[in-house]
């Protein structure tokens, strides 16, 4: 069967935020200030899309919903998604799905190295719950944020199963949905994650979704502060211009190779 890709109609753009503050330096992408992310999901709802989390958009895209959707996603679990996120969630009347780094919860994202400090603390226990209970998907981003695929069969299964436990039991909520650290995957880890107890997860991929792609390597778009609304109106219409997702797509198994390599000799490629 072919699947077309109209956009709007039977794709689903998803979007990846993480911090919803202002960063500079190398990792300034990685947070949009609140003022711009209402003006963002403003012109998105503008548009005709209906902003759901990313379970809640699979599910309807499988039903065959007519709707214009739109999955919205935040990972790592920034202290400012509460205090600043939430706020505009509810004023624009949008869903999100919440990916949380468990073994970081209370403390700061360390896999971010000296970068950390800039945005700010990581959601306590308490905090995600508040989140929560604010009618948030929460999902899952693993223990300690490792590359997945490059990592042994045992650290693989606690850095999944563990952390699903954890928030499964501490707050009593079903975790349908798992964010791959960095977007790296295989069939190795997609085949653990869905045997945990997951039905979707999400990569980069920095391309739309279609539904005859795997539910548990859902592509997702990239909001940057130097995307307006409109901008971002345009990016979840055609997807990430030229061919950088397809050459990324094709690339990943060399770079799996290379990245395992290095942790042998004990550096960390990311």
């Amino acid at each position: 069967m072919t699947v077309t890709t109209r956009p709007g109609w039977n794709t689903l753009p998803a979007l990846m935020y993480h911090s919803v503050s202002a960063v500079g330096g190398p990792m300034r992408d990685l947070a949009v200030p609140p003022a711009l992310l209402r003006e963002q999901l403003q012109a998105l709802a503008g548009a005709g899309y209906r902003l759901v989390g990313l379970t809640e958009a699979l599910d309807l895209l499988a039903a065959g919903s007519g709707e214009k959707l739109i999955a919205v996603t935040f990972d790592d679990g920034y202290r400012d998604f509460l205090t600043e996120g939430v706020p505009v969630l509810k004023e624009t009347g949008a869903g999100a799905t919440l990916y949380a780094s468990v073994g970081h919860l209370g403390g700061t994202a360390g896999w971010l190295g000296e970068s950390a400090p800039d945005f700010g603390p990581m959601l306590t226990w308490d905090e995600l719950g508040e989140v929560a209970a604010a009618g948030v998907e929460i999902g899952n981003h693993s223990l300690i944020h490792h590359p997945l695929d490059v990592l042994p069969s045992a650290q693989l299964r606690d850095e999944i199963t563990s952390s699903h436990d954890q928030l499964e039991q501490r707050l009593q909520v079903k975790v349908r949905s798992f964010a791959y650290p960095h977007g790296y995957n295989s069939r190795r880890v997609r085949d653990l994650v869905a045997s945990t107890g997951y039905d979707n997860a999400t990569e980069v991929g920095r391309r739309l979704h279609t539904p005859g792609e795997k539910r548990l390597a859902v592509p997702r778009l990239q909001p940057t502060p130097d995307h307006s609304g409109a901008d971002l109106v345009e990016l979840v219409r055609h997807g990430e211009p030229g061919l950088a997702p397809k050459v990324k797509q094709i690339a990943q198994p060399g770079w799996r190779v290379a990245r395992k390599v290095a942790r042998t000799f004990g550096r960390n490629l990311t």
